[in-house]
């Protein structure tokens, strides 16, 4: 994988590959950086990604996924992103800091747009204004989300309960404690001490946390 600007953003995604154990080649201008980071990811380079020949010369086209992760410059963002996709790289994710910066993005033809800002911020609403102790967002409608379960489907089962019918929601799996992750059925007990998993349409699962 490469990724291409190393702003806390593209450190903590290429930290993550690295714990993956993914490949990572990392490029940023700075020197500095590039140096921190030498003994940390897989490969550290210092290049000037804006320059598509400084690009060709790392060997950018062999990769078949690139990060931008430059976000303080617009103007470098897209000229990296329209590098990469020049070169032919299948997948060139990019970050982007407002919705002009992603379309721009996408009309060059990036093929993945990332807000990470934006959806921080999404997810933490629905974290500290209800009961939900993650939330996954998939598109504007579908998501999925980890809670406390509410009192109505505690020491019932998902048959007596019947979230499905009553709030639109399905409830896909329920972590006890000291127990494995079991995935729902019929006969599942919920109890007050679980963790359950829910998916559905946004709206619905933000009633459901706060109401049911």
């Amino acid at each position: 994988m490469l990724v291409v600007g190393l702003g806390r953003f593209g450190i903590a995604l290429a930290q993550q590959l690295v714990d993956q154990d993914k490949e990572v080649l990392a490029v940023d201008r700075h020197r500095s950086l590039v140096q921190k980071y030498a003994d940390v990811f897989t490969h550290t380079l210092e290049a000037d990604a804006t320059d598509i020949e400084a690009l060709r010369q790392l060997g950018a086209e062999e990769f078949d996924s690139a990060v931008v992760g430059v976000g303080t410059s617009i103007e470098s963002s897209v000229l990296i992103a329209a590098n990469l996709v020049d070169l032919g790289v299948s997948q060139v994710w990019a970050k982007a800091i407002n919705p002009t910066h992603g379309k721009i993005l996408t009309r060059i033809g990036c093929h993945h747009v990332i807000y990470p800002e934006h959806d921080a911020g999404v997810r933490a609403a629905h974290l500290v204004s209800g009961q939900m102790m993650d939330f996954i967002k998939f598109d504007d409608d579908f998501a999925i989300v980890k809670m406390r379960p509410p009192k109505e489907l505690q020491g019932k089962t998902i048959d007596e309960s019947q979230p499905r019918k009553r709030h639109q929601v399905n409830i896909v799996g329920v972590k006890s404690p000291g127990k494995d992750f079991v995935y729902a059925q019929p006969d599942t007990m919920i109890g007050p001490g679980d963790t359950i998993v829910v998916s559905g349409d946004v709206t619905q699962l933000e009633w459901f946390a706060d109401h049911a």
